[in-house]
């Protein structure tokens, strides 16, 4: 089987709102790497194309939504006080919070990197499913999914923006 892998780099700031990393209750960003593996949902057999689909399809969307949406969001958690600071103040940049059901982990970010690229594929009709998604926070920390331990409906989220094939980072 022969999977296709995609990188993309992208800037970010976050802050967390627990006490579990204390550092990460102030503001701050990082320069990330994602990395997605893709299997195919059929085995590869010689034909005319040789091919389950053109690079091009299979990361179109995924690669307009880093760059053009993921890439400098801040990513808050929807208790985070932020967030009606912006509401109130700077609504105007509502579209550019990358909003999550508690703090914007690494861990987090990787399940809904993982979400946000199967609803594109779905939406496509491409002959592909999700296979491992790697976020790199620093050059050395990174959380990696992987179809063998992470379970896309076992998460707690069963609706919202990152199950919907559309360029959203929030419910607003």
């Amino acid at each position: 089987m022969a999977a296709l892998e995609f990188t993309r780099r992208y800037a970010m700031a976050h802050r967390f709102l627990s006490d579990v990393s204390p550092k990460c209750m102030t503001p701050h960003g990082h320069n990330e790497q994602v990395v997605v593996r893709l299997a195919p949902l059929q085995p590869f057999r010689f034909s005319g194309a040789n091919m389950d689909a053109p690079f091009e399809a299979a990361k179109g969307r995924w690669k307009d939504w880093i760059d053009g949406v993921v890439d400098h969001a801040f990513q808050l958690n929807r208790a985070d006080p932020l967030v009606d600071w912006f509401r109130t103040h700077e609504p105007a940049r509502l579209p550019r919070l990358m909003v999550f059901d508690g703090d914007p982990t690494t861990e987090a970010l990787a399940a809904v990197f993982w979400l946000k690229l199967d609803a594109f594929l779905r939406a496509d009709d491409l002959p592909f499913r999700v296979s491992e998604v790697r976020v790199e926070e620093t050059p050395t920390n990174a959380v990696i999914l992987t179809a063998d331990g992470f379970d896309p409906d076992a998460g707690g989220l069963s609706q919202g923006w990152p199950r919907r094939a559309d360029r959203s980072i929030n419910d607003f």
